[in-house]
């Protein structure tokens, strides 16, 4: 889906590792996208699991924590280790 230029956007210099470039160039051709296009994409799957780690983190703020000693002692006890 490609979403063009427009007024909106902002640019920015970016520098690739050489590979890298060569790799999205590829990759931009094969599937008729601007790197601009694949870049905003995988910018925003980033941020948006960055969003859903956040989320996950919240959810499990007030879950009781057990320190690596205590976790260990309690393998041993039953018989894990």
């Amino acid at each position: 889906m490609s979403h063009g230029v427009s007024p909106m956007n902002k640019r920015s210099t970016i520098y690739f590792d050489p590979e890298l470039h060569k790799a999205l160039r590829i990759k931009a051709a094969n599937t008729e996208r601007s790197i601009s296009d694949l870049v905003n994409d995988a910018v925003r799957q980033a941020l948006r699991e960055d969003q859903e780690d956040l989320a996950a983190f919240e959810e499990r703020a007030a879950e009781p924590t057990i320190t690596y000693e205590a976790l260990l002692k309690s393998l041993k006890v039953h018989g894990k280790i």
